[in-house]
């Protein structure tokens, strides 16, 4: 069994068309899948080849409360599930019987098309999933929008769309004084300096 990353991350929305505008237009994801009809939607956007944020679409889902990353919150959160990407379906088959033998529950191995996949739940409750990519099958490469009401904005296709958002003050990464220093860009410390500063012991060595 071969853990290689996150396939994908999956949240939920009610507003597709402001999700696209966000996450395609204005980080630059590209929207390379999406399915659906009236009342619901799914779409993925590519981060990197093979990884993906991917939303659902419901109609009667409501935006939590922001909150400081990290901070411990009750009542509802906007986490869905996490996918873990595996190397094979020989690595999926091998992680379900090791869950299934750990005493977790764990789902049968379901064909989504792109991937194989199976479903279980970490101590914690947390909702997890294991995927393994088909064979021949890359949404990057080749994009599919098989939504039979697709939201407006996924109309113009996978590639961001340029001049949907304001241009940035910024204009250059350099100073007026051409020093290399930029003002507007200042890098302060903060959680995990403390891995690279060597001002504390590695435990591992």
């Amino acid at each position: 069994m071969r853990l290689k990353g996150i396939h994908h991350l999956a949240m939920a929305t009610r507003d597709m068309e402001g999700t696209i505008r966000f996450w395609r237009d204005l980080l630059g994801m590209r929207l390379v899948g999406g399915l659906g009809k009236k009342g619901y939607k799914l779409y993925f956007f590519e981060i990197c080849p093979q990884n993906y944020v991917v939303f659902f679409e419901w109609p009667n889902v409501e935006p939590v409360a922001e909150k400081d990353h990290g901070i411990p919150v009750s009542g509802p959160m906007v986490f869905d599930h996490v996918s873990f990407a595996v190397e094979d379906d020989e690595s999926l088959c091998a992680l379900r019987e090791a869950l299934d033998a750990g005493g977790f529950w764990v789902s049968d191995v379901i064909d989504h098309g792109i991937i194989h996949s199976i479903y279980s739940f970490d101590p914690n409750g947390i909702p997890i999933e294991f995927s393994a990519a088909v064979a021949g099958v890359d949404l990057g490469a080749d994009p599919r929008l098989v939504d039979t009401a697709p939201a407006p904005a996924a109309l113009e296709g996978p590639e961001p769309v340029a001049g949907t958002w304001p241009k940035s003050r910024r204009r250059s990464a350099q100073s007026p004084a051409g020093d290399g220093f930029d003002p507007e860009c200042l890098i302060f410390p903060g959680e995990g300096e403390e891995l690279v500063s060597g001002n504390k012991k590695n435990r591992f060595t």
